[in-house]
């Protein structure tokens, strides 16, 4: 499999890209769901062996960097091409009355961020680069969870960036910025922690490879679950109406004992069932728990002394639920024609 992925990376070297049907092609054959690297993905999770997976798995991964960066830099190519000849256009209209406004997940991010304000939580941030500790292992991810799969994390390439400490990679949970503070600050801490959070997804409506969260941690003494359902119940009254209603399902992350996932009544149908909702009445909207008292020990705080709850919510999820948005791909397209139904939500 290696020598096949070589010759595929020889052989992306030779494409020739001269206007954009060969792009399209070239897409389609690399990067679609039917393409070249999605079906050596599919074989690399037959692959037993850990050593032999973690060289096949940066040779893919290297193999479809490559690729994106030919199709983007093309595409940057032709789209530039294009807008030269209609600048050319003197018969064109100008109209000096436009204005800009604000991304829509900005605005319900700062929607989510004030919202928490209200009730003591602070804003914290952290680094998008993130080390193994901080990213995974302080946050009791076992070292055979599927999430450190190289088909899951985004790995950076210690040998190019020579690197020598701990192993490198783009952070898949802001989760990261809360052991930082826990580490480095006494309880009380009351915080949340929006950001932009990468995993090695393939883009569709439903996914991507890059997307935003906003995680909340609050540690103190005698802090309990009710505490934790009373906040997520204010939380979703706020942002989807006072009507809303929440219930709460067992569910499990490694950072957290006990943890739930969240639902919350359709907005669209109150309840009665829909598409939206699957015809169930409920649609999922985050999750949590009570912080392991092992993860508290991890960051120098006594779990005898302090409890917590943690929660985690897709900033994507929750614009998509509140505009009614189908395909999460039009977050990142910058299509004016989206961009400009938001003007007056700012």
């Amino acid at each position: 499999m290696k020598d096949k992925i070589v010759n595929y990376l020889s052989d992306l070297q030779k494409e020739e890209l001269k206007d954009a049907t060969a792009l399209e092609n070239f897409r389609l054959k690399w990067l679609s769901k039917k393409g070249i690297i999605q079906s050596l993905m599919d074989e690399f999770k037959t692959i037993t062996d850990v050593q032999i997976k973690k060289e096949i798995g940066k040779l893919i991964n290297e193999l479809k960097q490559q690729a994106q960066i030919i199709f983007d830099e093309k595409k940057q190519e032709f789209e530039k091409h294009q807008d030269i000849q209609i600048e050319d256009d003197l018969t064109l209209e100008l109209n000096l009355n436009t204005s800009g406004s604000l991304h829509p997940l900005s605005i319900i991010k700062n929607e989510i961020i004030q919202i928490f304000s209200k009730i003591g939580f602070v804003v914290s941030d952290g680094p998008e680069i993130e080390d193994d500790w901080h990213n995974f292992t302080a946050l009791n991810t076992p070292p055979d969870h599927p999430a450190r799969d190289m088909q899951d994390t985004f790995y950076i390439d210690i040998e190019k960036q020579d690197i020598t400490q701990d192993i490198k990679l783009l952070r898949t949970q802001t989760s990261s910025i809360q052991i930082r503070v826990m580490e480095n600050n006494e309880p009380p801490i009351r915080i949340i922690c929006p950001g932009r959070v990468y995993r090695n997804e393939t883009i569709s409506a439903r996914a991507h490879c890059q997307f935003h969260q906003v995680e909340g941690l609050y540690i103190d003494e005698n802090v309990s679950f009710a505490d934790l359902k009373t906040t997520l119940l204010y939380f979703a009254k706020e942002m989807f109406g006072s009507d809303t209603q929440i219930r709460m399902r067992p569910s499990y992350f490694p950072f957290t004992e006990p943890s739930a996932e969240v639902d919350i009544s359709c907005t669209i149908c109150s309840g009665k069932g829909c598409s939206v909702c699957k015809h169930t009445g409920w649609v999922e909207i985050l999750g949590c728990g009570m912080v392991d008292p092992k993860v508290l020990d991890n960051c120098g705080i006594s779990s005898r002394k302090y409890t917590g709850f943690a929660f985690g919510m897709g900033i994507e999820r929750i614009t998509m639920l509140k505009y009614r948005i189908n395909d999460l791909r039009l977050f990142f397209e910058n299509d004016i024609r989206f961009l400009k139904q938001f003007e007056n939500e700012c």
